[in-house]
């Protein structure tokens, strides 16, 4: 190598010439983020559309000649302007078609319900849809640019007047961003749109194809952040069968069926198999295993499979090549304003075109009716044409709303002879009168724009609205607590000597069956209460006294216990609820002194409080050494109180005398009505105090009673239940349904005379439109009916009870009324409310001496009168 090429100045400035490589990788990450979020994973936010959707939408506008086209056709016309491959387009296009909104098909398109997938391009066909042609396309009022090689021209947003975003939903995923904007209600679209026109606010929520349940209490309008809870439709056949009628979006019947079986072989829930009856409509039936309660089941699904999902939304869009985050109404209201810009644009533009026809149609009437055409005969230039042309057009070139330029005399001159001789003026007079009819219009149109935008979407709802009513019913979920309705897929044991529990002892003492999810809560003989997760094998402490299951929300397990107290010598008793704990924690029952220990202890799930039977020592002073004490005496108060004194004297065993009863009294259940569930949290409507054995009964709009348990797993279809109370047997239901047979209101009395629980029983006519208007179980009910006379309306009220017996539930009835019932609504008789007001007005005027609601005494013991509690 030469001394030159080895000059440290050539070193230095071919490092000067080099580009560092990370530079190099910021810039490339840069172009391929922006080039991934701007022109494939993102939807403009004016027509609602990708790259390659919007592409694909034009490509089949250029090739739309009203007949259906092969999908491998409009690819390959597509591919004139997007520059992948043909998998990526095809695609799209069946995305687009199984959405039933722009493109029509024809076909095995695939179904989204199931997941199958649609045929190969080569045999299925699509073609633009009307509602596509009327909204999406105007090459007036579109904005072109090159296609990616230059020799095609393609749209930069199509002029969509309609809020496609929203109807279609759209979910991309980018470089460091991702958009899932959900798909709404085509109609509910089209009024939100009205509402804005109109000045006033609107809030739009989604709607799926696949229907089901969803609750959008947490849906933040679609930005970041926001869910929405979406659950299959599941109905309970019969007592052995529960049927998935529809599906969450998101998901198919295939993937439903895994979730469901792979929870069972968990353990999760108890089924004998799942048979897919899907076809026309989804059909998903779900056998259960004997003795597994519908209501429970129903909860397990949507606890530990895919009958529930959550879905989170992301609206992004790009607006002026920049993706902005925006809520799903504010996304509408720039859709409607867009939408009002753009009818004005081509009201502009047709007012532009009428103009023009209605002065041409001058220009023409003048020409042949005043014989300009004969000054032209004897010119000898075509200057000289053009110049005789304007000189005959100078007297009415006032009345003209623009200048007469050359084009316009141009055009004189290519009329026709033919047309010329047989010119009908009063032809020609009809013709410009319509234009200026037409001008007229288009001239109040944009002078009321609004008006003409909302008559515009009214319009679109009335061509194209039939049939896409809202599938998914919104509702307010209950929350599951999973551990509740967790299937018994364990056993739990207890070594109590050594202090272990689990479900892994299986040669120790069985203590319950129990779900892998429980916590167990543990009692020692030291006095020490702990709750721990359910494990194979747990040491938890020696001498345990007590094991079970710890429900969290369980306001009726009532422990009661007698311990020593190590520094008084004491017999200490106490009734007390475990409450809230922390996992693992520690909690001393006692007073925490050095020896104290439990002498006695019951857990009692419904607060019963029993006689026990005391033996001191033989040696203890006491003049009575045997004694009986009930635990009812006493009250139920917090696991860390010191409790009151059994006796101070040596205790030698305690033995149980009698069972006891409930000290806490019935249970109030209430009935909330949005959710369709039992609770003990006061929301809703008091049913009324529940005891053991106690019933509810329901009635349903479709004619069936029903008697339940009052347990809180239950579960009541709200926009079914048209009674539901606390069943007395002596009351008599009185009952107004129509009869879809005969198409008259009858009324009808009787007692529920059926025992079975959860059963359904009908008791009116079994015709397909017959349907239970109302019920009652007062004394006197009385219902406010508007009868149809001929033309006339009048207002009666009915005695149920004078028009009829009390007759067995399975009798038809009698008519209400000949005439046509118009509105029936029940009222309170007059008498029962009297009789209310009075019973009331003696309740309110109780004498001091008795407790008002809700007033409280405090019971607890005071340290000065402590001995006194002794009862030895």
């Amino acid at each position: 190598m030469s001394e030159e090429t080895n000059r440290p100045e050539d070193k230095d400035e071919s490092l000067h010439d080099s580009v560092p490589v990370t530079g190099m990788y910021k810039d490339w990450f840069l172009d391929y983020a922006s080039y991934v979020i701007l022109e494939r994973a993102v939807p403009a936010i004016e027509d609602g559309l990708k790259p390659v959707q919007r592409r694909i939408l034009h490509a089949m506008k250029e090739m739309d000649d009203g007949r259906f086209n092969k999908v491998a056709n409009i690819i390959g016309q597509s591919m004139q302007y997007h520059p992948h491959g043909d998998a990526s387009i095809g695609d799209a296009i069946v995305n687009l078609g199984q959405k039933d909104l722009l493109i029509e098909t024809q076909g095995n398109w695939g179904d989204i319900r199931t997941g199958d997938r649609a045929a190969a391009a080569r045999y299925i066909e699509a073609r633009l849809s009307k509602f596509a042609l009327e909204v999406v396309f105007n090459p007036q009022t579109t904005e072109w640019q090159l296609s990616y090689d230059g020799r095609k021209r393609e749209p930069v947003t199509l002029p969509v007047k309609f809020p496609l975003l929203l109807a279609q939903g759209v979910e991309g995923i980018a470089v460091g961003l991702s958009t899932k904007i959900l798909p709404h209600n085509f109609l509910e679209l089209i009024d939100g749109s009205i509402e804005i026109l109109k000045g006033n606010k609107t809030n739009v929520l989604p709607d799926f194809i696949t229907g089901g349940l969803a609750d959008f209490s947490e849906y933040n309008e679609g930005l970041r952040g926001g869910k929405i809870k979406v659950r299959a439709k599941i109905e309970e056949e019969d007592s052995k069968t529960l049927l998935i009628k529809e599906i969450p979006y998101g998901t198919t019947t295939d993937s439903l069926i895994d979730s469901i079986l792979k929870a069972n072989d968990k353990g999760k829930i108890k089924i004998k198999k799942v048979v897919d009856n899907t076809a026309k409509d989804v059909e998903i039936q779900v056998h259960l295993a004997p003795g597994v309660s519908p209501d429970v089941t129903i909860d397990a699904l949507y606890a530990f499979t895919d009958c529930e999902v959550s879905i989170s939304p992301n609206a992004c869009v790009i607006i002026e090549d920049k993706p902005v985050f925006l809520t799903v109404n504010q996304i509408l209201e720039y859709n409607t304003k867009q939408t009002k810009a753009l009818l004005k644009r081509e009201l502009e533009i047709r007012k532009g075109e009428l103009m023009e026809k209605l002065l041409f149609s001058s220009l023409e009437k003048i020409f042949i009716e005043n014989r300009i055409y004969r000054d032209i005969e004897e010119c000898t230039t075509w200057d000289a044409v053009l110049e005789a042309i304007d000189k005959g057009l100078d007297p009415y070139k006032p009345d003209f709303y623009r200048e007469i330029v050359q084009e316009d005399l141009i055009r004189l001159t290519e009329i026709k002879i033919k047309r010329i001789s047989k010119f009908d003026a009063f032809k020609a007079d009809e013709l410009m009168k319509r234009l200026q009819d037409e001008l007229k219009e288009v001239n109040h149109n944009l002078r009321h724009l609004t008006d003409y935008a909302i008559k515009y979407y009214e319009n679109l709802r009335d061509k194209y609205g039939k049939g896409r009513e809202r599938k998914t019913e919104i509702r307010a979920f209950d929350t599951i607590q999973a551990s509740v309705v967790a299937a018994n897929n364990a056993k739990l044991y207890v070594n109590r000597k050594d202090g272990f529990v689990g479900m892994g002892l299986k040669k120790e003492e069985f203590v319950c069956d129990c779900s892998d999810l429980d916590d167990i809560i543990v009692i020692r003989r030291d006095g020490v209460m702990m709750v721990s997760k359910i494990q194979e094998k747990n040491f938890m402490g020696k001498d345990i006294l007590h094991v079970g299951i710890y429900r969290k929300t369980d306001e009726r397990l009532t422990f009661n216990m007698i311990y020593l107290d190590g520094a008084s010598g004491r017999a200490m008793v106490k009734r007390f609820q475990p409450g809230g704990v922390t996992r693992d924690k520690e909690y001393d029952l006692t007073k925490g002194t050095k020896g104290s220990k439990s002498l006695y202890l019951t857990a009692n799930p419904n607060g019963e409080a029993e006689i026990v039977t005391v033996y001191l020592t033989q040696g203890a002073k006491a003049r009575v050494k045997v004694f009986d004490f009930d635990f009812a005496t006493i009250e139920i108060k917090g696991r860390g109180a010191g409790g009151n004194i059994l006796t101070k004297y040596p205790v030698r065993k305690i033995q149980l005398k009698m069972e006891g009863v409930s000290t806490l009294g019935g249970l109030d259940i209430y009935y909330d009505p949005i959710v369709g569930r039992l609770n003990t949290d006061q929301r809703g409507n008091l049913i009324g105090n529940f005891l053991g054995e106690d019933r509810i009964l329901v009635c349903y709009k479709s004619g069936d009673y029903e008697l339940t348990n009052f347990e809180l797993t239950n579960r009541y279809e709200p926009n079914e239940v048209v009674l539901i109370e606390k069943f007395e047997p002596e009351k008599i239901l009185s009952a107004v349904y129509f009869d879809g047979g005969s198409k008259t209101f009858y009324v009808k009395r009787f007692q529920v005379e059926t025992t079975t629980l959860n059963k359904k029983f009908n008791f009116i006519t079994d015709h397909k439109s017959s349907y239970l208007k109302l019920v009652s179980t007062n004394k006197q009910p009385q219902v406010s009916a508007t009868l149809v006379k001929g033309k006339n309306e009048e207002s009666v009220e009915f005695d149920l009870d004078m028009l009829i017996d009390v007759k067995g539930w399975k009798a038809i009835g009698n008519k209400l009324s000949s005439h046509d019932i118009k509105d029936l609504q029940l009222i309170e008789a007059k008498k029962e409310s009297k009789k209310q007001e009075a019973d009331s007005s003696e309740e309110e005027g109780e004498t001091d001496d008795e407790l008002e609601v809700g007033s409280t005494i405090d019971l607890s013991p005071k340290k000065d009168d402590e001995e006194q509690l002794g009862l030895f």
